[in-house]
């Protein structure tokens, strides 16, 4: 049931074969480009602040460095890519539902890249150039979440639904690991600024093959057999013509008041928090308290996301297994996934305050960012069990709290660690800790993956007035 084989082959078939798998494969590629191009700067501020020796003419060697940024500086630049992403959530989603989900999230990407090439440059004229850049890049990534939930909402069956998602998004953490081993190479050997010119070259060549493969409907991929097609139409219900004849409303008066709603809001935002803790500071941290250099900050700070890539394959196989042999019901899988993530999560980044030792640190780490992945496949799907037509727009106001944390943390960081020193960094630790506590005391009382009401009244409506025009 957790063979990822399986998942991509039946009867000798290649996953190419089925193209629900190849467009679940193209998207895990989009998420590995999305987080090599997000932790190329989380590197690269490392050797962007850092001393290094220079032999002057006369032959005295001292000690410069290529940006003079104190803590609140680099607290800004790492966080502005959130002041842009934070505004396009909802209008991805949106956007994704209306214009289709395979072009939102190209073009989210296709900026994002190219804007990445040009970052270097712009850092030398003037830090403020750099964070607009970023703002810019956050503002055209903000969509690249919420608007997949489209793609889901007809390529994915109920049944495979958790499994293909956490495939997918398994390209979070392969990302992840990639981006800081390889840009922790490649600065060490050809600079920073090669960081941002490799990862952005990576990430414009994966646009164009996205774009020219993936269909935003299963009716309109020339290459899909008769069998898959009626499979998934089956599975989902839904046909292309009820997609798009009538436009999606979105009752937002009972969403504001659907509690449920607001447990995925408050499980993205506690989430987010603690991923991006991990994520942006975790460089400066291994650099700050135990001196590690580029490279050993590569290879280090990679090894919770390298637990985080197996256990999503794993977590997703087993929550599809529980719910399809009725063994837990989809509330049940949902509420045990996302709490036991975030009580696992609150523990081990309090250790890692404690932690006196890399290894310690990173230990506790690998356990956190581990069990991250049980959060991920539940709550990325929730929207899709409670609303299936709005779960884009849902989903990217969720996303949008998420973004919020991802601006407040490592400004919060910042403003805690002003000395570098040993003893202000737990606490950056143990406010993620209950930070992730609490999202597991709210979801638990409040969690639900049961179709809201008004989801069912609307779909009935829009059912019968596309009998009506027809």
């Amino acid at each position: 049931m957790f063979n990822i084989w399986k998942f991509f082959s039946s009867k000798g078939w290649m996953f190419w074969k089925r193209r629900r798998h190849l467009v679940t494969f193209l998207a895990f590629l989009g998420f590995f480009n999305i987080y090599t191009l997000r932790v190329t700067l989380n590197v690269a501020v490392v050797a962007m602040t850092s001393f290094y020796p220079v032999a002057l003419d006369n032959g005295t060697v001292v000690q410069i460095q290529d940006f003079n940024w104190d803590s609140k500086t680099r607290a800004v630049v790492l966080s502005s890519f959130f002041w842009g992403y934070v505004c396009t959530q909802i209008l991805g989603g949106w956007l994704g539902a209306r214009l289709g989900g395979s072009r939102v999230f190209g073009f989210g990407i296709f900026v994002t890249a190219l804007l990445t090439v040009f970052s270097p440059p712009l850092a030398r004229v003037n830090v403020y150039l750099l964070v607009a850049t970023r703002v810019v890049q956050g503002f055209f990534e903000g969509g690249t979440y919420p608007c997949l939930q489209a793609l889901w909402a007809r390529w994915a069956p109920p049944q495979e639904r958790t499994l293909m998602v956490g495939v997918a998004f398994s390209g979070v953490p392969v990302g992840t690991v990639l981006g800081l081993q390889i840009t922790g190479l490649i600065g060490s050997y050809l600079g920073w600024s090669a960081m941002f010119y490799f990862t952005g070259a990576v990430g414009l060549a994966w646009v164009f093959a996205f774009w020219l493969i993936v269909k935003d409907d299963p009716g309109k991929d020339p290459h899909i057999s008769e069998h898959e097609l009626k499979y998934i139409r089956d599975s989902i219900g839904n046909s292309e013509t009820e997609f798009n004849s009538v436009p999606v409303k979105y009752p937002w008066k009972k969403i504001a008041t659907s509690i449920p709603i607001w447990a995925i809001i408050v499980a993205n935002f506690c989430n987010t928090w603690t991923h991006y803790t991990v994520l942006n500071q975790l460089p400066t941290y291994m650099n700050d308290v135990f001196g590690f250099d580029l490279k050993q900050n590569g290879l280090l700070t990679s090894l919770p996301y390298i637990m985080m890539g197996i256990t999503m394959h794993f977590c997703g196989g087993l929550s599809d297994w529980l719910q399809n042999k009725n063994v837990l019901t989809t509330t049940q899988v949902r509420k045990l996934f996302i709490c036991g993530a975030y009580i696992g999560q609150g523990t081990f980044l309090f250790l890692a305050g404690r932690s006196q030792t890399p290894q310690g640190v990173i230990l506790s780490l690998i356990g956190s960012v581990g069990l991250e992945s049980l959060a991920l496949t539940s709550y990325y799907c929730n929207t899709l069990d409670l609303a299936p037509r709005q779960a884009s727009v849902l989903f990217g106001l969720s996303n949008t709290a998420g973004s919020l944390s991802g601006i407040i943390s490592p400004l919060l960081a910042g403003f805690i660690v002003t000395d570098k020193s040993a003893e202000q960094w737990p606490i950056v630790f143990y406010t993620s800790s209950c930070i992730a506590l609490s999202g597991a005391l709210f979801y638990g009382i409040f969690g639900s993956a049961e179709r809201m009401s008004w989801s069912v009244e609307e779909e009935q409506a829009r059912q019968n007035k596309h009998v009506e025009n027809n």
